[in-house]
């Protein structure tokens, strides 16, 4: 692989090691006493604040699209299932389920943008689906559902990712700065609305001020998550479509390896059966991939 080319899939590599191994500092910082939802929206809303700082003109975009606030509730419901799974649940089950992404595009590009799947996108659609059954069926569990609130938050942010995904292709008319201040804010917003809201509800302690505990964790993820982005869209600027989704999956091998090494996860046969058959429909999805690929946007 040449120079030229190798720094694209470098940069995409590091993009998915940073979300890959995300799990770990969010429940570092769960272990403080700071929620995930806390956590979204302390590390967001700084990462908002500098890309305003930096585009300060990216604002006019929201005003001039409206269009854009869905791009925000989508990609902020995407950071509030992941980072919330993925802290809470077992790490590789959250992370596949996740990858059912490729699926979700699917049904929604059918429905958003009038693109009818065809015979073998719907063969992939239902390699994906025996996944999941297999993902999610244990011993004792007769029908294979939805176990807990991870797997249900897991299956929302993907789907969540999805809408995200389509909406920038009906989207990319509009100015980039804006749709990442959307993006960006969107995890923000939608996760300090959440966290007040599960908090009102008793689902989660208020936020926690010891601010000396946790301060360094969230500035690492603030610094990681920005410069994940940074190298997402040089990479995918760079390269083809089907490549970038492939190099994207590395994601999927980083939690795994990370998190079973540091038992934050237990590999069973039905997860890593399940498991390579969504990662193989992922993979058979990217190779048929013709758009360009869109932006990361948890």
């Amino acid at each position: 692989m040449n120079t030229p080319r190798l720094l694209p899939v470098l940069a995409l590599g590091l993009n998915a090691l940073v979300w890959g191994l995300s799990w770990w500092p969010l429940r570092q910082l769960h272990a403080d006493g700071l929620h995930p939802l806390w956590t979204t929206a302390c590390v967001f809303t700084t990462a908002w604040i500098c890309i305003t700082l930096w585009r300060p003109s990216a604002w006019r975009g929201l005003k001039q699209h409206p269009e854009l606030w869905w791009l925000l509730v989508a990609s902020g419901l995407t950071n509030v299932g992941f980072n919330w799974a993925v802290t809470t649940g077992d790490v590789v089950r959250v992370v596949l389920l996740f990858y059912l992404m490729p699926t979700w595009s699917l049904l929604l590009a059918w429905w958003l943008l009038g693109e009818r799947p065809n015979t073998p996108a719907l063969a992939r659609m239902g390699l994906a689906l025996l996944g999941v059954v297999l993902v999610l069926k244990t011993p004792d569990t007769p029908w294979p559902v939805p176990q807990s609130l991870p797997d249900l938050l897991a299956l929302m942010g993907g789907l969540s990712f999805a809408l995200t995904n389509v909406l920038l292709l009906r989207l990319q008319h509009t100015p980039e700065p804006s749709r990442m201040v959307a993006m960006f804010g969107g995890g923000a917003l939608m996760a300090l609305l959440c966290a007040v809201l599960a908090q009102a509800s008793g689902l989660l302690p208020g936020l926690t001020w010891d601010v000396a505990a946790w301060w360094p964790w969230a500035l690492v993820l603030t610094l990681a998550f920005l410069m994940g982005n940074l190298a997402l869209q040089y990479g995918a600027a760079r390269l083809s479509a089907h490549t970038t989704s492939m190099v994207m999956l590395s994601e999927v091998v980083f939690a795994s390896v990370s998190s079973v090494s540091l038992g934050a996860s237990v590999l069973t046969w039905r997860i890593a059966l399940g498991g390579g058959l969504i990662v193989l429909a992922a993979l058979l999805a990217s190779q048929s991939q013709r758009t360009p690929l869109t932006k990361d946007t948890r």
